[in-house]
């Protein structure tokens, strides 16, 4: 469904799903050439229905052949996709794992990880209900008009004919909803104005192009009906949001079952999400340990002779809020991203940490309007079928805001947090990892990515950086690094306490700034995201912390056989997967 999967931001797309059953990767003394090569048969046909079930996932992995059709979000198309999803089941079902290699039966596993998933976001999620901010046509037309799948005439054509179903589009969206939340609703208000820039976008792409009558006409009309439909449905909303009851409304808050399914849904982890959540809390007090040693150290040098505090957060507090100081003007925030790029490239190579590759294009711009609301930073990654085309690092412009929370945000992102920022975004982070991806021979493992390896390994970047050098390992920089991985730590802390545990808005902020040492504009923000999204602000900490502990096993194994560039080479190259099945791999593959 369009609504399940659509381009989005990295931040809040790229999951995985209900881990189908353990895979086991012990070498079986049956595996067969012939069942691999059948089970290949059976992956082309899969896709290929996937294609022509789901365009939009297609769109996203970079097959625009059916761009031109807008799947509806309604009943009919929720039933078609369950029984797309029970026939797949049925046929995956049929198959033997244990005559597949270990390869093939991960790819298998994942096939039916999505399949279960999307039944159980569909039948028991049921998110397209009470999150209105889901039917959104914005991010299909904008991949449409800026992706060269085609020359520009003919992509213009194709998002004229997709213009057509706008109205039944939202209106089956309205016919959907029933009792929102009033902080999706409010989001979805917000973001209706995308919808409408985007439709500007293509209005003026279309005028400089030569278009039949025929076809002038279908724009046109298309236009101005698309414009009444998402007028229309922001009105929907409006009204909506006046009739709330604070007594009644539905709550953000998923609640412990609905969030440990979909934690077990998206992450893949050996661990429960409570577990999760109890490592988190660990990490959380060695990380104030560690900060309180730097604090102690740039003390006379930040402070001068003023009393340190006896309480050792406070004091961590003061030294970072001193150090904050140092950032960009808000006038040279872009420019400020740009220059750092090719520095991060340089060390890289210098340090001989993980290949790249410079042809694949890197554009930094404003997050588009239709994606703000969430997130600060993000990443917009082509598809595997679409390697070469541009990646956008998006950053929210600060348009209309005031001068305090500009401020906020600038000391927030200050020098040395804005440098850990493009690692995780972009290099060797997001866009390294991504490119990997892209060349994994498994379209699979790729198609279906895993969520937490993906926030997993750009948190994991950062560390490794730091510990090639990078920034000079001053204890500036080490401190400033433990503030931004707590970001990572208390994600998760903040996400169960908040939708399991009913932390409150007073709470969270308080938790935020005093615990994690984050500025007013970025807890406010936080406390956004964390109403408008569930489970996500788990992947980064969750992936990161396997990662780095199989890192930990593998060098404790190989010794001085262990080779840094080795490791993230072998590890980049299986696609997206979850972080358990590229160990259970890479353990297999040592032993061969």
């Amino acid at each position: 469904m369009p609504q399940l999967f659509r381009p989005v931001l990295i931040a809040s797309l790229l999951s995985s799903f209900v881990l189908a059953g353990p895979v086991s990767l012990a070498a079986p003394v049956t595996i067969s050439k012939q069942a691999d090569q059948s089970f290949a048969l059976v992956k082309t046909a899969f896709l290929k229905a996937l294609w022509q079930q789901d365009p939009d996932t297609a769109m996203s992995a970079g097959r625009y052949e059916d761009a031109n059709k807008l799947v509806l979000p309604d009943q009919a198309s929720r039933d078609a996709y369950i029984a797309f999803v029970d026939n797949w089941l049925a046929q995956t079902g049929k198959l033997d794992a244990e005559k597949l290699s270990a390869k093939e039966q991960t790819d298998l596993a994942l096939i039916r990880n999505y399949l279960n998933g999307t039944r159980w976001y569909l039948t028991q999620f049921r998110e397209f209900e009470w999150n209105p901010s889901q039917h959104n046509i914005a991010g299909s037309f904008d991949a449409i008009l800026n992706t060269d799948f085609a020359p520009k005439g003919k992509r213009v054509l194709v998002a004229i004919q997709r213009l057509q179903a706008v109205p039944a589009y939202y209106a089956a969206a309205k016919a959907s909803i029933k009792n929102p939340t009033p902080e999706h609703t409010r989001l979805a208000i917000k973001q209706s104005a995308g919808a409408i820039s985007v439709l500007a976008e293509l209005e003026k792409t279309a005028s400089q192009e030569k278009l039949t009558a025929k076809d002038k006409t279908a724009l046109d009309e298309g236009l101005k009906n698309a414009r009444t439909a998402v007028g229309d449905y922001v009105q929907f909303l409006e009204n909506l949001e006046k009739k709330f009851d604070p007594a009644t409304a539905r709550s953000f808050r998923i609640g412990k079952d609905l969030y440990e399914g979909k934690f077990t849904a998206d992450i893949q982890s050996s661990l429960t999400a409570e577990q999760t959540y109890q490592r988190a809390l660990t990490a959380k007090e060695e990380a104030h340990n560690n900060m309180e040693k730097l604090a102690d150290q740039l003390w006379d040098k930040t402070m001068g002779a003023q009393a340190r505090p006896a309480d050792r957060v406070k004091k961590i507090a003061m030294v970072i809020d001193k150090l904050s100081e140092k950032h960009v003007a808000a006038k040279d925030l872009y420019p400020e991203i740009r220059q750092q790029l090719p520095q991060l490239e340089k060390w890289i190579r210098e340090h001989d940490l993980v290949s790249l590759d410079l042809k694949k294009p890197l554009v930094v711009r404003e997050t588009p309007e239709y994606q703000r609301g969430v997130t600060v930073a993000s990443i917009e990654a082509p598809g595997i079928f679409r390697p070469n085309d541009k990646t956008y690092y998006n950053v929210t412009p600060f348009d209309g805001q005031p001068a305090e929370q500009i401020e906020s945000t600038l000391r927030e992102y200050n020098h040395w947090v804005l440098q850990i920022l493009n690692i995780h975004e972009a290099i060797p982070g997001h866009y390294t990892q991504l490119q990997h991806a892209n060349k994994s021979p498994s379209v699979i493992k790729t198609l279906f990515g895993n969520g937490a390896m993906v926030e997993g390994w750009a948190v994991y970047s950062e560390r490794m950086m730091l510990e090639s050098g990078y920034g000079g390992n001053t204890p500036e920089m080490w401190l400033m690094y433990y503030k931004w991985n707590l970001r990572a730590v208390c994600n998760t802390i903040l996400d169960y306490q908040v939708h399991v545990l009913g932390m409150t808005e007073v709470e969270a902020k308080d938790f935020l700034t005093n615990q994690a040492f984050q500025t007013k504009a970025e807890s406010d923000g936080k406390w956004l995201r964390v109403q408008y999204t569930s489970v996500q602000l788990t992947s980064y900490f969750s992936g990161y912390s396997e990662i780095l502990e199989f890192r930990e096993q593998l060098k404790k194994q190989q010794g001085d056989k262990f080779k840094l560039k080795q490791f993230h080479e072998q590890f980049l190259s299986y696609g997206s997967a979850p972080v358990g099945m590229i160990k259970k791999l890479m353990l297999k593959d040592a032993l061969k």
